[in-house]
C-alpha cells in the first residue's frame, strides 16, 4: 500500500510538471527564434517549478518501481498521469472537457483497476 501512496505522490508531481510547462509556454508567449526563446526559459519561474517536480516524480517513480512491478506501476503512472492532467487543465486553463472525454476517462480508470488487481 505505502508503494501505490509513493506512485501516487508521483505521478502528481509529473502531472503538476506539465501543468508548470504549460503555464511556462502561455507566459512565454510566441518566440521568433529558439536562441530567445531558451534564454527567456531560463530566467522562467514555471521551467524551473516543472524540472522540480520532474525530478521529483523520476525519484519517487523510481522508488514505487523497488516494490512494484514495472507492468502495473507504468500503466497507472501513465494512464492516471493523463486524467489528472486533464482535470488540471479544465480547471486551471478552461480547458473543454466533452462526453467524449469524460467516458474515456472513465474506461481509462476501469483498466487501471483491472491492470492493477
Amino acid at each position: 500500500m505505502k508503494s501505490f501512496l509513493v506512485l501516487l505522490t508521483a505521478l502528481t508531481a509529473n502531472a503538476l510538471a506539465n501543468v508548470f510547462v504549460k503555464m511556462a509556454a502561455v507566459s512565454l508567449g510566441k518566440t521568433e527564434n529558439i536562441v530567445s526563446f531558451l534564454l527567456s526559459s531560463v530566467k522562467n519561474l514555471y521551467i524551473w517549478l516543472a524540472l522540480v517536480c520532474f525530478a521529483f516524480a523520476f525519484v519517487l517513480y523510481t522508488v514505487s518501481l523497488t516494490k512494484l512491478k514495472l507492468s502495473v506501476a507504468y500503466p497507472i503512472m501513465t494512464s492516471a498521469g493523463f486524467v489528472l492532467v486533464s482535470l488540471f487543465s479544465h480547471f486551471l486553463f478552461k480547458e473543454s472537457v466533452t462526453v467524449t472525454k469524460i467516458i474515456g476517462m472513465i474506461v481509462i480508470v476501469a483498466g487501471i483497476w483491472l491492470v492493477s488487481i
